[in-house]
């Protein structure tokens, strides 16, 4: 599933062939995603201006003229390819993607800058939804969900607020989209190792007595925005070259540190441990066992 950098690469690849345009046709070719699309969904999006393109955890959302919000998530294996100019780029292209054949083209958009916006998904596991920009913190989507960890809500201070009294261990705590939202398995392994903290750790060592930050969690409130921030830079991760929006490649997996490199030397100088994996609710942690200790 696309993490947090690679739907801000596509938010800002899409940005500017729908920013500022209007939907002058769109072609539904099916009832639904993986939830059914709202009523009238065609009918309510016609003629409709785009106000702005944002990104609330991996949703992208597509404010409108009307009041209404497009509320867009690529699933497992959703993308966006925009056609303008003669020219058809992907935005963003991620880990495990499947293939991107015409008959997965569910949904087009026609935009009045001659722009046409095609959402592909083979397993239809994404989601489009309309939704009044009032509602939509109280919507479905959004309803108890945590902080960004983008945003300025993220701290030391945030961290021991959301973590104190919580055994559960700090790598499920991380990935606790009702305490911080958007982050996932690769970038937390990686903010892990950078903050050298065992993903085992309880997450409630994080917060003192009194409720106050612990070092690390400064510290790992500092990698996270850090690791995020950088592969939003280098345009998200993948197993491939990763292509932009403008067509230049992003390289944000040859950082990888720990991810995905089981069996390894620790890449920390002077360390001499081996990277490790383990499973953790049914997901690979790959960590240094001498630098990330309890």
């Amino acid at each position: 599933m696309p993490e947090l950098p690679e739907v801000e690469t596509v938010r800002r690849g899409l940005e500017p062939a729908m920013v500022g345009a209007r939907f002058d046709k769109i072609e539904q070719r099916r009832p639904d995603l993986r939830l059914p699309f709202p009523k009238r969904f065609a009918a309510r999006l016609k003629g409709q201006e785009v106000i702005a393109l944002g990104r609330r955890a991996k949703y992208l959302l597509a404010d409108l003229a009307s009041g209404e919000v497009l509320v867009m998530h690529l699933g497992m294996t959703g993308r966006f390819l925009v056609a303008q100019g003669g020219a058809t780029r992907v935005p963003g292209e991620f880990h495990y993607q499947a293939g991107g054949s015409g008959a997965h083209d569910h949904v087009v958009f026609h935009l009045s800058n001659g722009a046409r916006v095609t959402y592909n998904d083979a397993r239809r596991f994404g989601l489009m939804d309309l939704v009044p920009r009032a509602e939509l913190d109280a919507s479905r989507h959004f309803r108890g969900m945590g902080i960004e960890p983008l945003g300025n809500e993220l701290s030391g201070e945030a961290i021991a607020r959301l973590f104190a009294g919580r055994r559960t261990p700090l790598k499920a705590a991380l990935l606790d989209q009702r305490l911080i939202a958007g982050l996932g398995n690769i970038y937390v392994c990686e903010a892990l190792f950078r903050a050298r903290l065992h993903p085992e750790t309880p997450a409630g060592s994080l917060a003192r007595a009194s409720g106050q930050p612990t070092g690390k969690a400064h510290r790992l409130a500092t990698v996270i925005r850090e690791v995020l921030s950088e592969a939003v830079a280098a345009g998200g991760s993948t197993l491939r070259d990763y292509a932009q929006a403008d067509g230049s490649l992003g390289y944000f997996q040859h950082a990888f540190r720990v991810y995905n490199r089981a069996g390894t030397p620790c890449p920390t100088r002077g360390c001499g441990g081996t990277v490790t994996r383990l499973v953790q609710a049914g997901r690979s942690t790959f960590f240094c066992p001498r630098c990330q200790k309890r």
